[in-house]
Order: structure tokens, then C-alpha cells, then sequence
């Protein structure tokens, strides 16, 4: 038994010569956050208030694809979504289609506390958002050069685009559009605490070019993100993967009915579940364990527990 945590920036092809001035900024930033996180727990912060802390954070970064960084839609706009969860009692709120609330993650949590509803999006999730007096802005204040000139390039190749690409898109390529996310910035945090109470939370701007109004798994309890009395885990990749193969909740569900392991249950599904290219996650048992298995190239990762493991990794 031992407190743990762990915090993602995204799953996806990402280049082993990603040039330093992309990579280096987002491994500093996790750097920076998995600290907040680790002296939240030792100040006995309560895991639900850890992963909300470290994903603000984390969305008011701009090198990650969640709130400041966020990716941009079809029609040149934002449309946030985040999700969060808590353990024991396995409530949890949900938000999409925000345009100009700066941290999604504390809307969610403000739906699952001061709501009888757990998912709310678009109009009706930005008006609560004003009624509830949370921090807002001109939606022009998330909308970074960088994500402007990744619509460009999707647009002029008439893809959806996958993050990490740090190269322009041939017009001429004719492989498949990308079906979902193999997000570069996605961000999302799992944490136990000493007493096993477990929380997990997610956020994202989607994916570039996506069509308004699309809704991927970050927000969707039991695919992007879940948690429960024995695990909490935080998925990314390509969203619509992950909801086919309900990735988060599958990793509880081996646990509560097979008897698997934290490691075992998420190497399950990351290895035969998920398919290929399309999925990463970050999750925590109640006993302290941390495991963070994906299936594409890399996945911005790092962790810490209680007995003194630390651990930053994309590849």
C-alpha cells in the first residue's frame, strides 16, 4: 500500500527525431506537473483534487492538445471536452463542446458536484459554466499560430490530422485518412493515495480538423477515462478506438472479474484488445501499483510512487 500517480501528454506515431524544441518543452511541463502532484498527495491532498490540480496544469500549457493548445475543428474552432472520476464513490462529471472556459477539467468536476447529471456539452455546458462563475475567455485565447497552421496543412491534404506530425502533409498522399486522435497533447492523471482512494481525470481539444460537434473517448466514462475502488486509469490515442474497445473500463473489469493484475489487465488490453497503432494508457490499483502500457510509437508518460519510483518516457 502506497500512494501513486501518474500523468500523460498524449499517445500517438510520435517521431524518434521529434526535433528538441517540440519534445523538450512538453518533458519539462510533465516534469513540472508530476511534482505538483507528488507534494499535492504528501500534503494529503485527496487523489480527486491531485488529477484536477495536474490537469489544469497541464491545459494551461499551450504545447499540449487541452485547453491553451487545443486543436482546432473543421470550421477553425475549439471544442474542449474533459472528463474526471472518483474511485470509491465512482462519480464523475463530464464536458464537451467548451469554446471559452479555460480549464474543461473543473467544469467536469463542478457537473459531478453541482449537478444530478454527470455529462454535459456544447451551449448547455457553457451556460453552467457562467452560472457557476468559473474562469472564462475569448475563445481566440486558445487558438495557438502552431494550431493554425496544422488546419492549414490538414485542410490543404483534406485529412483529419494526426497530432505529432511535425512534417507538412503531402497533397499528394493517398493513405487513409487517420480515424481518431494519436493525440500529441491530449493530457490526463491517475492517483492513489496511501489509504487506496483512487481518482482519474482526462482532457483534450480532439483532434485536428475533426468535424464540429464530434465527441471522442476522453469524456466518456469507461473509455477515455474510469476509476473505481480497484483502479483508475486515463486513456489516450485515437479516440474512436478507444470507445470501440472500452479501454479504461475493460482494465477494471479484468481486474473485478478475472483476478488480473493492475500490469496484467492493462497489457491485456493495450496487446489484444486495442487495435495496433491506436492506444495508450496511464493507470493505478488501490495497492499503489502504476503501469503505463501503450501501442503506439510513444506516448508522453511519467509516474511516481511512494517508495521513491520516478519515471519520464516518451519511447
Amino acid at each position: 500500500m502506497g500512494w501513486a500517480i501518474a500523468l500523460h501528454g498524449g499517445a500517438g506515431d510520435i517521431p524518434k527525431d521529434l526535433p528538441p524544441e517540440l519534445r523538450e518543452p512538453r518533458e519539462a511541463s510533465l516534469r513540472y506537473c508530476l511534482q505538483i502532484g507528488v507534494d499535492a498527495i504528501k500534503a494529503q491532498k485527496s487523489p480527486l483534487d491531485v488529477v484536477e490540480l495536474v490537469v489544469r496544469e497541464l491545459e494551461n500549457n499551450p504545447y499540449f492538445n487541452a485547453g491553451r493548445g487545443s486543436v482546432l475543428t473543421s470550421n477553425g474552432t475549439v471544442e474542449m471536452e474533459a472528463c474526471i472520476m472518483d474511485g470509491n464513490s465512482k462519480n464523475c462529471g463530464a464536458v464537451s463542446g467548451l469554446t471559452t472556459v479555460v480549464n474543461a477539467i473543473s467544469l467536469a468536476r463542478l457537473v459531478m458536484e453541482k449537478t444530478p447529471h454527470i455529462y454535459l456539452a456544447f451551449e448547455g455546458a457553457e451556460a453552467f459554466a457562467r452560472e457557476q462563475g468559473v474562469e472564462t475567455t475569448d475563445s481566440s485565447h486558445f487558438i495557438t499560430p502552431r494550431n493554425i497552421e496544422r488546419l492549414k496543412q490538414a485542410k490543404e491534404a483534406n485529412k483529419v490530422q494526426v497530432d505529432y506530425n511535425t512534417r507538412p502533409i503531402p497533397k499528394d498522399d493517398k493513405t487513409p485518412a487517420p480515424s481518431g486522435d494519436s493525440q500529441l497533447g491530449t493530457v490526463g492523471c491517475v492517483a492513489v493515495d496511501s489509504f487506496g482512494h483512487l481518482a482519474a481525470a482526462t482532457s483534450t481539444g480532439g483532434l485536428v480538423n475533426k468535424m464540429v460537434g464530434r465527441i471522442g473517448d476522453t469524456p466518456i466514462i469507461g473509455a477515455g477515462t474510469y476509476a473505481n475502488k480497484l483502479c483508475a486509469v486515463s486513456a489516450t490515442g485515437q479516440g474512436e478506438a478507444i470507445i470501440l474497445a472500452t479501454v479504461a473500463r475493460d482494465v477494471a473489469a479484468l481486474m473485478e472479474y478475472k483476478g488480473l493484475s493492475l500490469k496484467e489487465a492493462a497489457d491485456y488490453v493495450i496487446e489484444e484488445s486495442a487495435p495496433k497503432g491506436t492506444t495508450g494508457l496511464i493507470a493505478v490499483s488501490a495497492t499503489g501499483e502504476v503501469t503505463m502500457p501503450f501501442n503506439t510509437t510513444g506516448m508522453f508518460r511519467a509516474c511516481a510512487t511512494e517508495d521513491g519510483h520516478t519515471e519520464l518516457a516518451i519511447w
